[in-house]
């Protein structure tokens, strides 16, 4: 069965133009035009996907982020002009997966799709190795491999990267970083977690080119890559 893709967005050209591209891609798609609508379909038809606009004619799209999670496993996709690094990060911390910001590339959007809908499944932490590539991480065991051989990772580094590996393919903020690695407060600086994804990225990637593992949200927070 094609996945269902719920369409939320008041301006009728976007809707049409998301339509026809993911019915195109083989999805099934259907469409909301307002908040309240947006809730009604979700409740009705339950997608595995929700595409957001924020500007929505009678309720705030950010407001309807937790909503539309409450007892559901639904992936949400952010698609607005607002996109702005204070929406990115409130829409993100919020609990959408992605944000694409308006006007779109209409393959982009459909691969970040792909890309969220492919860990819609179990939790990351409940896998017992997570294979991205070369890398091999045991969550439990904290343990790091790449190409077969250990990679030592200091603790700081260890928490990073299970941070990124439970929300592989999706943006973790800078501040959830910052968070639950360094538990907020005056040592919750992001100088401290550029430094420890450097060193990430200089045990996890070498000898491939900088950025093909963890991937920089300017301003916004990093993504482990979903396509391991």
């Amino acid at each position: 069965m094609p996945a269902k893709i719920l369409v939320v967005d008041d301006e009728p050209a976007i809707r049409r133009l998301l339509r026809n591209t993911l019915t195109r891609a083989g999805y099934e798609v259907v469409e909301a035009g307002n908040a309240k609508d947006a809730l009604q379909q979700a409740a009705a038809e339950h997608p595995a996907a929700i595409l957001l606009d924020l500007g929505l004619p009678d309720r705030d799209g950010l407001g309807l982020i937790p909503l539309l999670h409450a007892g559901a496993e639904v992936v949400i996709l952010v698609v607005s002009a607002r996109d702005a690094v204070d929406e990115k990060v409130a829409a993100l911390d919020l609990g959408a997966d992605d944000f694409v910001g308006k006007p779109f590339d209409t393959e982009e959007l459909l691969a970040r799709l792909r890309v969220a809908l492919r860990h819609r499944g179990p939790p990351a932490e409940a896998q017992k190795v997570v294979t991205r590539g070369d890398l091999d991480i045991d969550l439990d065991r904290r343990i790091v491999r790449r190409g077969g051989e250990e990679v030592h990772l200091t603790r700081k580094e260890h928490d990073v990267l299970a941070m990124l590996v439970r929300q592989v393919g999706r943006i973790v903020t800078h501040d959830r970083l910052l968070d639950a690695c360094w538990g907020g407060g005056e040592d919750a600086r992001i100088e401290y977690l550029r430094i420890v994804i450097r060193n990430l990225r200089q045990k996890l990637e070498a000898p491939a080119p900088v950025g093909s593992v963890i991937a920089n949200e300017l301003g916004v927070g990093y993504r482990l890559r979903g396509d391991g």
